[in-house]
């Protein structure tokens, strides 16, 4: 177990029966999505269950450390190998099993306040909630621990079947949600290398960001099949999306969740400005991504609106190209879920004026990078 150093967490639960119905047990486990480290854990044997009443106490469970141990958690994040508990959480499939509506309510009432990303795995990457509740069930038998992979899991989850994969190395399928990251063309702050956040000065295009717009577009126009044009709320990235619609013949859709960070008093100032006057500031901000500049917005913070943006993005877009042009910020932080990683990894990336970025997002929860910071 580790103390706890951050409010963006994981929940990785699991559950099974020998028999479906048959002797059952779940495991779960919180972990800090900044370092990987275990927060807490918990597996029990609870009788006689089918797999599916096992996989939900094993989220019950889950979200009861949560409380438990981060009652603060501002972003946090839910990974199971079960297809229905995850769909049916997320609202896109109905309850309709009387052992599963309890369960459900009471999953539901843990989670009043936060606002959960429900993410489907392959049961190679829930191993460690697997080995939990193997080891419960193992312990409540007196029999030695089993396997934790590749072992038969019954019925129930034969009727809603979990590809044993890894994202990247997967079947067709079908189409994913494509996001094209377009980061703005340039300003005269980007020349400069200053800050420039929501609720800055908001500088519009230069020539040579105008010429970025154009050449963004004529890459996308070549490429065709986009269906969606969004942009930030700030100018530069409406003047791009402009010039990239009215060559693909499509509208601009502002979406406010893909504004830039809010730099607060370190708006339009240079790095070496914002060292030289805030010093201490600055060394706390580039240690932890929970740190805000001064009157402005943490990673963290801008992270939990990214989510949430991409959530619903990918709701209301199933299977088409959508065109994002927002900012370095948001771009990172799509790649960040993409890949999985840390937020703390929004200092290992660069994302150049005018560049494309793409991450496709499926319908099962995997997804796969497939550019990076790439000029048209």
């Amino acid at each position: 177990m580790t103390a706890v150093s951050s409010t963006r967490v994981i929940i990785e639960a699991d559950g099974g029966s020998r028999g479906n119905p048959g002797p059952a047990a779940y495991g779960a486990l919180l972990r800090d999505a900044d370092t990987g480290e275990v927060i807490a854990e918990e597996r029990e044997s609870i009788g006689t269950a089918t797999n599916n009443v096992a996989e939900y106490r094993g989220l019950i469970a889950g979200l009861q450390l949560l409380r438990t141990h981060v009652p603060d958690a501002n972003d946090v994040e839910v990974r199971m190998d079960s297809k229905l508990v995850i769909e049916q959480m997320a609202g896109r499939w109905k309850v309709k099993h009387p052992d599963m509506v309890p369960l459900a309510s009471e999953a539901q009432r843990l989670r009043q306040g936060l606002d959960p990303l429900w993410t489907w795995v392959p049961r190679a990457e829930n191993a460690d909630a697997d080995r939990l509740a193997n080891m419960a069930l193992d312990e409540a038998m007196g029999r030695s621990p089993r396997p934790t992979r590749g072992q038969p899991r019954g019925a129930a989850d034969a009727e809603q079947p979990t590809p044993n994969r890894l994202v990247g190395w997967a079947p067709d399928l079908g189409d994913p949600t494509r996001m094209i990251l377009l980061r703005h063309g340039q300003t005269g702050l980007t020349v400069d290398k200053r800050f420039s956040g929501a609720g800055g000065s908001d500088p519009a295009l230069d020539d040579a960001g105008r010429a970025q717009a154009d050449a963004a577009a004529a890459w996308l126009e070549a490429r065709g099949g986009v269906d969606v044009v969004l942009s930030s709320p700030l100018t530069r990235t409406r003047q791009t999306a402009q010039v990239i619609a009215d060559a693909l013949g499509l509208k601009v859709q502002t979406e406010e969740g893909l504004r830039e960070t809010a730099f607060g008093a370190w708006d339009g100032h240079t790095f070496s400005e914002v060292e030289q006057r805030w010093p201490g500031e600055l060394a706390a901000w580039l240690g932890s991504t929970s740190v805000a500049p001064p009157d402005g917005e943490s990673f963290d913070d801008v992270a939990v609106r990214v989510r949430r943006t991409r959530d619903r993005i990918v709701r209301e877009h199933p299977g088409e190209t959508v065109v994002a042009v927002t900012h370095v910020t948001p771009i990172k932080l799509m790649v960040c879920a993409g890949l999985r990683a840390p937020v703390s990894s929004v200092y290992r990336m660069q994302i150049a004026a005018g560049s494309i970025s793409v991450v496709d997002w499926y319908a099962d929860g995997a997804t796969s990078v497939t550019a990076l910071s790439q000029l048209p």
